[in-house]
């Protein structure tokens, strides 16, 4: 198996995919991982595309790889600046939901 760090942005957007499959969230969220691109979330459907949404959550590819594996916490990694939120904080914490 590889490791986090070599996930790449479609693994990533499938398995939020996967979340929002059994939990959808209907808010527009993006994580904007930068150059590496991005995954806008909208009406329940993960995509990598670069879209306005209510809130972005700024995210490096490979941290968002290390907090979709349950590596990462999101409020540590929040504390330490590995995540950075723009926009509506409320749905930022809705992401529980994809993860759990």
């Amino acid at each position: 198996m590889r490791g986090n760090n070599t996930m790449e942005l479609e693994e990533i957007r499938a398995k939020i995919q996967r979340g929002l499959d059994k939990k959808p969230i209907e808010d527009s969220l993006k994580f904007d991982c930068g150059t590496e691109g991005a995954i806008s979330i909208h009406g329940g459907t993960a995509r990598l595309a670069d879209d306005p949404a209510d809130c972005t959550i700024h995210i490096s590819r490979e941290n968002l790889a290390k907090l979709m594996m349950g590596d990462l916490n999101p409020l540590t990694a929040f504390t330490f600046g590995k995540i950075k939120v723009s926009g509506d904080m409320a749905i930022a914490m809705k992401l529980g939901k994809l993860l759990g």
